[in-house]
C-alpha cells in the first residue's frame, strides 16, 4: 500500500511537470478546508457564496462534458486500430511489391551491365586485334619493301645504305618470329639470310680486290721475307686511314694480322707440300728465321688476347713506344753461314710463335737428312785427319788427350739440338737425336776401337772393354810407349763422349722430353 501511494505521489509529479497548472485544486497537497478559507477569508465574503457555488458547478460541468467526450471518443479508438493496421499491412504489402520490384530491375540491371561489359570487352579484344593486324601489316609492308631494297641495293653496291637498311630489317624481320610458319614469311627471312651472305661474300670480294695482294698466295719460299714486308706496310697503312674508325677494344690490327698468319701458314703448307721437292735445307732455314723474326716482331707489337677464346679485355701497351712495324725490314744481308748459326731460344712469353713456323714442322725431314748427311761426311773427315795426322806423340801434350775430333762432334750436334728445338719439340728431335746416336757408334767404331793398337795374342785387335778387364794367367799385352799414348788418349775419349752423352741425357730430362717422348728414353749416351 505504502508502495502504491509512493508510485501515485511520483506520478503526480511527473504530470505536474508535464501539465504545469496553478490551479490550486490541482495540486497533490490540496486541502477543502484551506481552499474554502481561501474563498471565504471573512463573513463579508460569504454573500458571494452563491455566486461562487454557481461558478463551482459550471466548473464541474465542464469537466463532466470533457469527460464524456474522452470517453466517447475512447469508444471508436480500437475500431480506428484495426483499421490503421489494415492500413499498415496494406502498406507493408506495398512495399514489399516496390522491394521485389526494386530487385527484379536490380537484377535486369545487373544483367544488362554484363551485357554491356562483353561487348564493351569484346570491343577492346577486337580493337586490340585490329591494331596488331594494322601494325603487322605496317611490318610486313615495311619487310617486303626492304628486302626488295636490300637485294637492289646489294647489287648495286651501295654499302653506305645497305648498312641502315640491312639493320632495319632484321629489327624489323624479329617481329615476325613466331610467324615463321607462314611460307610467305619463311620466304622473306631465307631472303634476308641470302643477302647477308651475299653482302658478306662480296665486301669480301671487294676488300680482296681493293687492296693490293698480287702474288701474296704463290711466292715460293726465297721471296717469303717481301710477304712479311707486304703485311707490314699494310697495317701501317691500316692504321693511319682506318685506325680511328673501330674502337680501340677490338683490336683491328692484331686481328687483320693473326688473319693474315693463319691464310700465310695454310697457304705455305699447301705450296711446301706441292713442291716438295724443290725444298733445300737453307732455303727452309731462310723461311723459318725470317718467319720466327716476324712472330718475334709481332709480339713487339701485340698482346695476343685475340688468340685467347676467352672474353676481350683491353690489350696491354705495346712493349716499345714505337710502332715496329715502322722499322727497317732488313737490318742488312744474312750470310749462308749464319743460318746454321744457334739462334736465342724463343721468349717463353710469346703468345705468337709458331703461328705461321708451324707449317715448317712436317717438312723438317730435309733438315733431318741434311744433318744425317753433314754427320756422316763429318765422321768421315775425322777418319781422313787421324789417319793422316796419326797417333798422339808420346812426351807430348796429346799424349793421353782427348781427341780433338770428339769435342767437334759434340758441339755441332749440340749445335743442331738447339737449332731443332726452335724448330720443333716432336718428331724431328726423336729422328735427330737417333741419327746422332747412330753416328755416335761409328765415331766409337771408327775412331775409337778402330786404332786400337794390334797385339800378338790377339790379331783381332783390341777392344775398349778388353782393356777394362784382367784375365787371371793370361799374358799382359806389351805396348810401345806411342801405343800407351794412343790408348790412353782413346779411353779419355770414350769416358768424355759417356759423360758428354750422360749430361746430354739430363739435359733432354729437364725440358721434359724424355717424359713427353719415351722414344728418347734411352738417349745419345745408350751407344756407349
Amino acid at each position: 500500500m505504502i508502495q502504491g501511494l509512493a508510485d501515485s505521489l511520483e506520478i503526480l509529479k511527473t504530470l505536474e511537470m508535464v501539465f504545469p497548472s496553478q490551479d490550486p485544486l490541482d495540486r497533490a497537497d490540496f486541502n477543502a478546508v484551506e481552499y474554502i478559507n481561501t474563498l471565504f477569508p471573512t463573513e463579508q465574503s460569504l454573500a458571494n457564496i452563491d455566486e461562487v457555488v454557481n461558478n463551482i458547478r459550471l466548473k464541474i460541468r465542464r469537466l463532466d462534458d470533457n469527460i464524456r467526450t474522452v470517453v466517447r471518443g475512447q469508444t471508436n479508438v480500437g475500431q480506428d486500430g484495426r483499421q490503421a493496421l489494415e492500413e499498415a499491412q496494406k502498406a507493408i504489402q506495398q512495399l514489399f511489391g516496390k522491394i521485389k520490384d526494386i530487385k527484379d530491375k536490380a537484377e535486369k540491371s545487373e544483367q544488362m551491365v554484363k551485357e554491356i561489359t562483353r561487348d564493351i570487352k569484346q570491343l577492346d579484344h577486337a580493337k586490340r586485334h585490329l591494331t596488331t593486324s594494322i601494325t603487322t601489316l605496317n611490318h610486313l609492308h615495311m619487310l617486303a619493301g626492304g628486302v626488295d631494297s636490300l637485294e637492289a641495293m646489294t647489287r648495286k653496291r651501295q654499302y653506305g645504305e645497305v648498312a641502315n637498311l640491312l639493320q632495319g630489317v632484321v629489327n624489323v624481320l624479329e617481329h615476325f618470329q613466331k610467324y615463321m610458319g607462314i611460307p610467305q614469311i619463311r620466304q622473306l627471312s631465307e631472303r634476308v639470310k641470302a643477302a647477308q651472305s651475299e653482302l658478306g661474300t662480296q665486301i669480301l670480294a671487294d676488300f680482296e680486290e681493293t687492296f693490293p695482294a698480287q702474288g701474296s698466295k704463290v711466292a715460293w719460299l726465297d721471296k717469303i721475307d717481301r710477304r712479311y714486308a707486304w703485311i707490314k706496310r699494310q697495317l701501317v697503312d691500316y692504321e693511319e686511314k682506318y685506325g680511328r674508325m673501330f674502337p680501340e677494344e677490338w683490336c683491328m690490327t692484331e686481328r687483320i694480322a693473326v688473319e693474315f698468319c693463319h691464310i700465310t701458314r695454310t697457304e705455305l703448307a699447301k705450296l711446301m707440300r706441292n713442291r716438295a721437292r724443290e725444298i733445300e735445307v737453307k732455303l727452309l732455314l731462310f723461311a723459318i728465321q725470317r718467319t720466327t723474326n716476324f712472330e718475334g716482331l709481332l709480339a713487339k707489337r701485340f698482346s695476343g688476347y685475340t688468340l685467347n677464346d676467352g672474353p676481350a679485355k683491353k690489350p696491354e701497351m705495346p712493349l716499345e713506344p714505337t710502332n715496329p712495324f715502322l722499322e727497317d725490314e732488313d737490318s742488312g744481308p744474312e750470310k749462308d753461314e749464319d743460318l746454321d748459326r744457334p739462334k736465342k731460344p724463343k721468349a717463353p712469353d710469346n703468345p705468337f710463335h709458331g703461328i705461321v713456323s708451324k707449317c715448317f714442322e712436317p717438312h723438317l725431314y730435309v733438315y733431318i737428312e741434311s744433318q744425317d748427311k753433314n754427320l756422316g761426311e763429318l765422321i768421315d773427315r775425322f777418319v781422313a785427319d787421324f789417319r793422316a795426322q796419326g797417333p798422339p806423340k808420346s812426351g807430348t801434350d796429346e799424349g793421353g788427350a782427348v781427341l780433338p775430333s770428339c769435342a767437334d762432334l759434340f758441339v755441332y750436334y749440340k749445335k743442331c739440338m738447339v737449332q731443332c728445338s726452335q724448330l720443333s719439340t716432336g718428331e724431328p728431335m726423336i729422328a735427330l737425336t737417333t741419327i746422332f746416336q747412330k753416328y755416335l757408334r761409328e765415331y766409337a767404331w771408327k775412331i775409337l776401337s778402330g786404332n786400337l793398337p794390334k797385339t800378338s795374342t790377339n790379331s783381332g785387335g783390341l777392344t775398349i772393354s778388353s782393356l777394362l778387364k784382367e784375365k787371371e794367367g793370361s799374358e799382359v799385352a806389351k805396348f810401345t810407349m806411342e801405343e800407351l799414348c794412343l790408348i790412353c788418349s782413346i779411353l779419355s775419349t770414350a769416358e768424355y763422349c759417356l759423360a758428354t752423352t750422360q749430361q746430354l741425357e739430363e739435359k733432354l730430362k729437364e725440358k721434359g722430353y724424355l717424359k713427353q717422348y719415351p722414344a728418347l728414353g734411352s738417349g745419345p749416351g745408350c751407344c756407349m
